[in-house]
């Protein structure tokens, strides 16, 4: 049995994107408020003794900023970063502002996180979300069966354990052995890419 600590975030700031008008995917360049690093710090100093081993994130700021935290309460590593632990995505094409992002929650939520039969939205469906969150964490429990903490989203937590309401820096435990791959629509973001300046092979 592998088990899993499912940490949501901590509070974030966002005052200095809001001054300078970042939006979109550039919101997740936002740190943890201080009331968002008090609930890391707390939260870490609650999770002193769980039985993990080691902690695993989000690569998204507010994540990391609270494993670090945790980290440093609980003495654990910080081992992995999973890219497939990020936030729900809005919008494939990545262009949204705050309402549209607010918009898109509500349209999820309003068809149980799925899109409606015969009917595509540039949302991501909450099956993908699930199982790009399996499989970061089946991929983590493949290296190292044992315990382990991982700091992700309120979304990609509601998909994983089917509760609503998740508070920031809650957690919520999940056993990887009763779990199952649900139907997923693959769901990747619809980027054009720009070309490319002459000799630029980055």
């Amino acid at each position: 049995m592998t088990r899993v600590l499912l940490v949501r975030h901590g509070a974030v700031d966002g005052e200095q994107l809001d001054a300078e008008g970042w939006w979109g995917p550039a919101r997740d360049f936002a740190p943890l408020s201080a009331v968002g690093v008090e609930q890391a710090r707390e939260v870490g100093r609650r999770l002193r003794g769980c039985g993990a081993r080691r902690i695993v994130s989000s690569p998204m700021t507010r994540a990391l900023h609270t494993a670090s935290l945790i980290a440093a309460e609980t003495q654990l590593p910080l081992a992995a970063v999973e890219v497939d632990l990020r936030e729900w995505l809005p919008d494939s094409t990545l262009t949204w502002r705050s309402a549209e992002a607010f918009a898109a929650a509500e349209d999820f939520h309003r068809h149980d996180g799925e899109w409606p039969a015969g009917e595509t939205r540039t949302w991501e469906p909450q099956s993908s979300v699930r199982r790009r969150a399996l499989d970061a964490l089946h991929r983590q429990a493949a290296l190292d069966a044992t315990p382990f903490i991982a700091v992700c989203h309120g979304m990609l937590i509601e998909s994983l354990t089917e509760t609503t309401g998740i508070e920031h820096c809650g957690i919520r435990d999940l056993n990887l052995n009763h779990t199952t791959h649900r139907p997923a629509i693959p769901f990747l973001p619809q980027i054009t890419a720009a070309p490319r300046p002459n000799g630029d092979r980055s």
